[in-house]
């Protein structure tokens, strides 16, 4: 009886303080509308006491009070609404898995090999991929991919998914020192595995998350699907105060690995890796001392009404009844055309005003004047200190640093991701992120520029700003996943990197 009292003691103790930390969480808003509301208000209400609206019609002088005052009002309903609250990013965590996982190229081949489902002309095609690819020979693969035969079952990809979710999310919360009942939202998206039970429903459960926590479960978007969960959770705190979103970003390699012969689908087993992201963002003010960045702005491109660009990444059957995911050869094309629509969409949000201007006469010599002058790419790096660039391929990152004029120090993060984790979908950009940090390059005040491509077809882009300088070492004391690697890289990566198939380690930097 004393143990179920407590119990709903602490309870009523827990909501009480929600409750309190909502209304204090209101007060910046509720201040000015009250005092405008306060000082408008009297002199109308006087001269309504006084006569009847009857009155008020024929007098032209007290209509214009109580016009004043109906603007008064209204402007107070305007502002409450276009009330913009702050979101901050408190800490995130990735996925380091252990090294048992790790598989150089030349023991993925030969696996490849073993399991005998490959015929000698794709055994060749994926070899040929793997060397051009970008990836390094520490890649991460869950145990239901290195296993003979492979094990593509429902609870293989569970234990991939449970290991990557919770691990991620434990590191997080241990770093954050955050309580599970602070936080007022889950978002989780992995767009190949959609259980039941869905994956909040597995975070709610394992944290013993509150009763009225919001959820939402994001699946087959691709790997442009970590922005969008951003997107969303960035919309959700402008709703719901004074709480906690946490954010987690996955992909499962077990459902997502081919066994067939079609070469449009055997592209994904030879770049996509092991891994995930969880982050934790905020929208107390309280938060602004120790949160690493404030979320400046988002852009959403959809590539949707083009059957081009929607049937250019397609999880389909081969002829033979294998479940994959077909890559077209147009996929470049499309990238690059939704990223020059995202770009068009963001640039007046970030670029500084002489480069908006540069841009802007570029297009009037062009179009009003039909001279033929080369369009004006804009100097990103003017108004970006750093890039985080979805790490999906070499070509994808070569024709991004083309397009973007950008130099090999700004693609350093995306092509050292690529080299060292592979292509771990939507959680990417938050390896790339951790490795500037890692490297001690995010100061006070940089902006830090996220781009994620994925199927549908959809560019999408997020930009930060950092509240305060991490240090490398720093950092790196607190689980980053690249306290190991950060003192051998950068490397140079070639073209073309020959498996050794003799090779079982990473090589010596």
């Amino acid at each position: 009886m004393d143990n179920e009292l407590e119990a709903v003691n602490s309870g009523m103790r827990k909501h009480g303080k929600l409750l309190y930390r909502r209304l204090v969480g209101q007060l910046p808003r509720l201040l000015p509308v009250t005092m405008l509301l306060a000082v408008s208000s009297p002199a109308a209400m006087a001269m309504l006491s006084q006569r009847s609206i009857h009155g008020l019609l024929h007098d032209a002088h007290d209509i214009t009070a109580v016009s004043l005052a109906a603007c008064a009002v209204a402007a107070a309903c305007a502002y409450d609404m276009s009330w913009s609250r702050a979101v901050y990013l408190v800490d995130f965590a990735g996925y380091k898995p252990a090294p048992a996982h790790e598989t150089s190229r030349a023991k993925t081949t030969r696996h490849h090999g073993l399991a005998g489902a490959f015929n000698t002309e794709s055994m060749a095609f994926q070899r040929r991929i793997l060397e051009r690819s970008g990836l390094g020979d520490a890649t991460h693969f869950p145990a239901s991919v290195i296993k003979v035969p492979v094990d593509i079952r429902l609870r293989s990809a569970d234990e991939e998914s449970h290991a990557v979710v919770f691990g991620v999310i434990d590191e997080l919360l241990t770093k954050t020192r955050v309580r599970p009942f602070d936080i007022g939202m889950v978002i989780v998206n992995c767009s190949l595995h959609s259980p039941t039970p869905s994956f909040t429903s597995l975070v709610v459960n394992r944290y013993s998350l509150r009763n009225d926590v919001v959820t939402h479960n994001l699946s087959g978007m691709g790997c442009s699907a970590g922005i969008i969960a951003i997107d969303l959770a960035r919309r959700l705190l402008q709703v719901h105060l004074d709480t906690y979103a946490l954010v987690v970003s996955t992909e499962n390699t077990t459902l997502n690995w081919y066994m067939g012969n079609n070469r449009s689908m055997l592209v994904p087993n030879m770049l996509f890796r092991m891994g995930g992201a969880a982050i934790l963002l905020s929208n107390r003010r309280s938060e602004w001392r120790r949160a690493k960045y404030q979320l400046i702005h988002t852009a959403r491109t959809h590539r949707g009404p083009s059957d081009q660009s929607y049937a250019c990444v397609m999880q389909e059957e081969d002829d033979a009844g294998h479940l994959g995911v077909s890559l077209s050869k147009d996929l470049m094309s499309v990238a690059a055309e939704a990223l020059r629509t995202n770009i068009t969409t963001l640039s007046p949000h970030i670029l500084l005003l002489s480069e908006q201007l540069r841009f802007l006469c570029a297009v009037v010599l062009k179009r009003v004047f039909r001279t033929k002058a080369r369009p004006y790419i804009p100097n990103f790096t003017s108004s970006v200190q750093h890039f985080c660039i979805h790490s999906g391929g070499r070509s994808v990152l070569d024709e991004l640093e083309r397009s973007l004029r950008l130099s090999a120090w700004d693609m350093e993060p995306s092509r050292m991701t690529l080299y060292r984790f592979g292509n771990t979908s939507s959680s990417s950009l938050w390896y790339e992120l951790a490795y500037c940090e890692a490297k001690g390059r995010t100061r006070r005040g940089d902006r830090v520029w996220q781009i994620a491509f994925g199927s549908g077809f959809k560019c999408n882009s997020a930009v930060w700003k950092a509240l305060r300088t991490v240090e490398g070492s720093d950092d790196a004391k607190e689980s980053n996943p690249w306290a190991q690697d950060v003192d051998v890289l950068p490397i140079h990566v070639p073209k073309v990197m020959l498996i050794d198939d003799e090779a079982l380690c990473v090589p010596a930097a």
